[in-house]
């Protein structure tokens, strides 16, 4: 196996694992999505598959958990999110991916509560009442950013603990033209 594959492979299996922290007992919103999308984004350079490794651990953790209305406002915001994520790999540190990842939070709340004003029936279809139901949600957003910095740090430090102590999954040098 070579060093590239290798690497796919441990970072693919990052992603599925915390889909699979979706099924253990968390605080309501504190989930690893996020965080799985900023990460594929960040460092799955292949980009159909930086879309494909979050999509496919969410589906399979939303079949585990039942699906739910809305569900097509949380895919888009993963899907946003990745895109944050291309934009992090551009210069990776510790403040971009922060700010990625505050950025991502700030996106799935917007995003996500959009589509509960949109689709729910519980508020009206007006602009107050989308700022009434953003106002509902703000009680849940501060379980939002700090599951989602607690996932990023553990997703993207994990991984780097492994980069130092397994070098086949080490980002492979540029070769000089």
């Amino acid at each position: 196996m070579t060093g590239n594959t290798t690497r796919l492979i441990a970072i693919v299996i990052a992603i599925f694992a915390a889909a699979g922290l979706r099924l253990v007992p968390h605080p309501y919103n504190a989930s690893p999505i996020d965080a799985m999308a900023l990460f594929s984004g960040t460092y799955l350079h292949r980009r159909g598959l930086a879309f494909a490794a979050p999509f496919g651990a969410l589906l399979l953790s939303d079949a585990v958990l039942g699906f739910y209305p809305g569900i097509e406002f949380v895919y888009a915001s993963v899907a946003a999110i990745v895109l944050i994520g291309w934009a992090v790999a551009a210069h990776k540190s510790v403040v971009r991916i922060g700010l990625g990842t505050v950025a991502g939070s700030v996106l799935f709340f917007m995003v996500t509560n959009f589509g509960v004003w949109l689709g729910s029936g519980m508020y009206a279809h007006s602009m107050t009442g989308l700022a009434d139901c953003y106002a509902a949600a703000v009680p849940f957003f501060q379980n939002t950013v700090v599951g989602d910095l607690a996932y990023t740090a553990l997703l993207f430090g994990g991984f780097a603990l492994l980069q130092r102590l397994v070098p086949a999954v080490r980002e492979p040098a540029l070769q000089p033209a």
